[in-house]
Order: structure tokens, then C-alpha cells, then sequence
């Protein structure tokens, strides 16, 4: 089995649990992190960390250099009675600036942090819209007069904290425009003898780790959209340490290049390890239970 810390640091997205906090309300912290370019060959980080809480919804942006040296960020802090659209200017770096817009306003809000549909983000440099979050392009493209940019961003990583008292589950894409899928992560470690694991996609079992006292750190590889998916699991605080303040650990690593003809899931780990070679999108949850 592969190291699993180092396939947090591997993927080029900074992995860090205290930076974002855990909470024990629910889930209510997603971070998104963005590659965009900004021409001349420079591209820059952006983390979109979006949170909600009893005042309602917030969000924060970072944008990051090569070295995740943060380089300037912006807090829009939840909101319950005041607008919830807006701009704010941002100074990068030395005469370079960049410009935020966002609208909220009709945004249809689920359970997660994250709103489902009805709003944008836009994040503009040089008259180019260089990152666009969310389904309402033409209204951002309106607001904001901004060109379509030469390169698009690239969505790299999702970092989210989750809570519940055994299922565990969330939303995502695991490539860029890739279609959404539904994760349901079950794993009930307190009032069972014989502890399991069992991973969900869109309602259908992908995984299933059994005699999990044994097995509770691992990998495996699944298909997802006929593409390997390769899934990291550390429950080991669940089971030996105290489940009510820390946190297990889930990773969802895609690839950038693979090829979708040939028959991984005949392989052996050591023969698709050896030739997964690009890192693509990667979905890091942190469980608690509630």
C-alpha cells in the first residue's frame, strides 16, 4: 500500500485539517482549490472555502503562488438580512490586480456549504474572467464585461468536513466538468463486533471493506465513469482512539491521463500504480462523529 500522507502532498493541493477547522453542527466547511492562468505563463492558486452557519451563508477566497505562499485573500462573512451579491477589488501582487464578484441572491441553498444552483462567483484579471464558479454564466459575463479567457481553470481539489453518526456523504466532480456525483461514505464502528466499511456512488457499492480492526488504513481502486478512481481510507482514531474528537480521514484520487480502454480492474495494484502517472482532481473529506 502507498503512503497515505504522502498522496495528500503528492497532488500539489495543500492538505491541512487545522487550517479549516472541524465541526461538530454538521457539514458546514468546503474548500475548493482552482488553478487558474493568468497569462505570460504565470497560473496562481485559488482556494474558494465556503462555510455556513446559523447566520447564514459565507465564503472566502485565497489566492495562493507556486509555493502556497498566500498571496491575497478576501472574506465574505455570512450573511442573513444583508444583500448577498457584491465586488471587492483585490491587490495580487505589485501592479497586478484582480477583481471579485459574486451573486447569491437567488442561489438555492442544500444541505452542504456549498449552494447547488442560481449564483456565481466570478474572479477577473486583466478584463478576463479567469476563474467562473457556479451556473449563472451569462449574468456574471453581464456584470462583470469581462473576456473569456485563453485558458481555462482547472478545479484540482476539494478538501470538506463532514459529520454524522454513520453515513457520511457529500457532492463532487472527479475531473474537470466532469459530470456531479453522490458520495455516501457508511461506516459504523461503535455498536457493531465486526466493523465495516462501505463506500457508495450515486447509490451504488463501490467498496466494501470488511474486518475493518485489521484493515483500517488502505486502498483500493474503483471505476467511475469508466475511468480508476483510487480511494484512501484512515479510520484508525474510530477505532482505537476517541471517536467524538478526532476526525477519520478519506481520499478520492483521479488521474489526468489514463486510458478508459484498458482493463484496469484486471490489474494488479503495483502494475496501475505504475502507470497512473499524472495526478488529476482529488477529494479529501475529514469525518466526525456527531
Amino acid at each position: 500500500m502507498r503512503d497515505f500522507p504522502s498522496c495528500f502532498s503528492e497532488n500539489g493541493v495543500q492538505i491541512s485539517e487545522t487550517t479549516h477547522g472541524s465541526s461538530r453542527n454538521g457539514q458546514n466547511m468546503s474548500a475548493c482549490v482552482y488553478q487558474i492562468h493568468m497569462g505570460r505563463g504565470e497560473s496562481r492558486m485559488i482556494t474558494i472555502t465556503w462555510s455556513k452557519n446559523m447566520m447564514g451563508q459565507g465564503f472566502m477566497i485565497e489566492i495562493e503562488d507556486g509555493t502556497k505562499h498566500c498571496l491575497s485573500k478576501v472574506e465574505i462573512k455570512p450573511w442573513l438580512f444583508s444583500k448577498r451579491k457584491g465586488s471587492k477589488n483585490l491587490d495580487v501582487e505589485e501592479a497586478t490586480k484582480v477583481d471579485i464578484f459574486w451573486d447569491l441572491s437567488t442561489a438555492k441553498i442544500g444541505p452542504g456549504p456549498e449552494p447547488l444552483k442560481s449564483y456565481y462567483v466570478a474572479v477577473v484579471f486583466d478584463m478576463k474572467m479567469v476563474l467562473l464558479v457556479g451556473d449563472m454564466r451569462k449574468e456574471a459575463y453581464k456584470k462583470t464585461g469581462a473576456r473569456p479567457p485563453h485558458s481555462n481553470a482547472t478545479y484540482i481539489g476539494k478538501r470538506e468536513h463532514v459529520s454524522g453518526k454513520k453515513v457520511y456523504s457529500t457532492r463532487t466532480q472527479f475531473c474537470n466538468n466532469g459530470r456531479i456525483h453522490d458520495i455516501s461514505i457508511e461506516c459504523d464502528t461503535v455498536r457493531i463486533k465486526d466493523p465495516y466499511l462501505e463506500i457508495c456512488i450515486d447509490k451504488k457499492r463501490v467498496m466494501l471493506v470488511k474486518s475493518l480492526a485489521w484493515k483500517f488504513r488502505g486502498n483500493q481502486t474503483i471505476l467511475v465513469d469508466g475511468f480508476p478512481l483510487e480511494v484512501f481510507w484512515d479510520v484508525h482514531s474510530w477505532l482505537f482512539g476517541s471517536p467524538i474528537t478526532t476526525n477519520a480521514v478519506f481520499m478520492f484520487q483521479s488521474y489526468a491521463h489514463v486510458d478508459k480502454s484498458f482493463p484496469w480492474s484486471s490489474c494488479s495494484s503495483s502494475f496501475r500504480e505504475s502507470q497512473l502517472q499524472a495526478l488529476g482532481f482529488s477529494l479529501v473529506l475529514y469525518a466526525c462523529k456527531e
